[in-house]
């Protein structure tokens, strides 16, 4: 999640843990620690991809954060020992251990058993979902505002985490709306990807992937009882064979769990996360590799700038998310005519 909502978590867990005790004082140590683990992007690992992946690896690993937790609890107690060690211990690990556990809502993946094992995504909400943060915000404000009354932020916390699990039911009723139209594709079986679409879950994304082509649908719950509409992108598997050659792209393989378009155009070998953002507006590309004609020559991996994305962009998810509209094309990002279909 965002560094905000990431230091509302933490501010609120502590203030709910120590508020009665450490006063408003304990809102900044929560938020301290609900930074610390996302401090790993200072971090240079060489390579575009090297930075990309390994980013929420050891600093958010609950087999590093659980034992630093005693750590860091003693010094806090030697700095107040107003609070015993134990509650010290109690919401520095209650901070730390949540910070990844909440990461792992979203799509980016987190490491939690690093250095074992695959990244975790559980894809249920956006990275920015305002309906999240907002009751942490307010809990903490009542708290500043109230003086260190603890059920203002034991409130927030309980809205919060109800509404992440809100978003693990939401992204199952999406997953089941769109089996029939997977089914008439040919797609039951393929890996697929269920996420909801930027700052809310209403309108979602299902991404599914099979070996020559890439389909997205867009539906949500104002959609009604229509048909959902189901675009598809093309893939190029022998591009993705060659692709894999690479240990860098094998290494964005790993992390992306495949979820990666590539394409070869002005000699170079590139790759897109195709997770995060949305067709035509992906935050993640790589260049993977040069291609003279003869093969492909493995360079240091570079990241491409951010393409822009459109001020009216927003206006559209908006029609689209009230239902407004019933159908986006993501190949243009645009909102056909009623009626029509996307081309």
């Amino acid at each position: 999640m965002d560094s905000i909502t990431q230091a509302a978590l933490g501010a609120s867990l502590a203030g709910a843990v120590a508020g009665k005790t450490l006063g408003r004082s304990a809102l900044l140590v929560g938020a301290a620690l609900g930074t610390l683990p996302d401090l790993d992007v200072v971090i240079d690992y060489g390579t575009a991809i090297a930075n990309f992946t390994q980013h929420r690896g050891f600093s958010h690993s609950l087999f590093i954060l659980f034992p630093l937790s005693f750590f860091i609890a003693y010094g806090l107690h030697r700095w107040r020992p107003v609070l015993g060690y134990k509650r010290w211990f109690a919401v520095t690990a209650l901070i730390l251990l949540t910070h990844p556990l909440l990461d792992a809502f979203t799509t980016y993946g987190t490491q939690l058993f690093w250095p074992f094992g695959s990244p975790v995504a559980i894809h249920s909400i956006f990275i920015i979902d305002p309906l999240y943060t907002l009751p942490l915000l307010g809990g903490i404000l009542a708290f500043l505002f109230r003086g260190p009354d603890t059920r203002a932020v034991m409130a927030g916390l309980v809205v919060s985490t109800l509404y992440l699990g809100w978003t693990v039911t939401a992204q199952q009723i999406i997953s089941d709306r769109v089996e029939s139209a997977l089914a008439q594709e040919g797609l039951r079986d393929a890996p697929r990807m269920v996420q909801p679409m930027p700052f809310n879950t209403i309108l979602w994304r299902v991404t599914v992937m099979a070996e020559d082509r890439r389909a997205e649908i867009v539906t949500g719950f104002l959609d009604g009882e229509g048909p959902v509409t189901v675009e598809n992108f093309p893939r190029n598997p022998e591009l993705a064979k060659a692709a894999v050659s690479l240990e860098e792209a094998r290494r964005l393989e790993w992390f992306t769990d495949g979820f990666l378009h590539y394409e070869n155009s002005n000699g170079q070998l590139t790759a897109t996360d195709i997770r995060l953002g949305i067709p035509g507006a992906h935050p993640f590309t790589f260049i993977l590799a040069k291609d003279n004609g003869g093969g492909l020559t493995p360079e240091p991996s570079a990241r491409l700038e951010r393409p822009a994305v459109a001020g009216e962009l927003l206006g559209v998810l908006w029609e689209r998310m009230t239902g407004s509209a019933h159908v986006l094309c993501l190949a243009s990002l645009t909102l056909p005519p009623p009626g029509e279909g996307c081309t």
